[in-house]
């Protein structure tokens, strides 16, 4: 059971090396940056549910943590499709702070 943990830790850390090799190469792109940070933000609960995988009371906590991540890409979502709709593009490098 503890090597099962250990190789989800191993994931995750793998995980969490890919999202921020994804956030930091997708500078130009929106929704590049919000795919990354969900990357993140799954790979950050598979280190829990691994360290945490011997333990019995981990499941409240894995669920209010992936409800917190399912809010954060919805507004996400909504943010993108705010700047889509208002500037035409998704390019981080086209929006300014006064043309909203």
């Amino acid at each position: 059971m503890k090597m099962w943990g250990c190789s989800l830790v191993g994931v995750g850390v793998i995980g969490l090396l890919c999202g921020g090799l994804c956030m930091s190469s997708q500078r130009k792109s929106l929704f590049g940056l919000l795919l990354g940070m969900e990357v993140l933000t799954l790979s950050v609960y598979i280190i829990i549910l691994g360290n945490y995988s011997f333990l019995g009371g981990i499941s409240n906590f894995g669920l209010v943590f992936l409800g917190f991540g399912v809010c954060e890409a919805a507004l996400g979502l909504s943010v993108l499709v705010f700047i889509v709709r208002m500037s035409g593009s998704d390019y981080v490098l086209s929006l300014s702070l006064g043309h909203f």
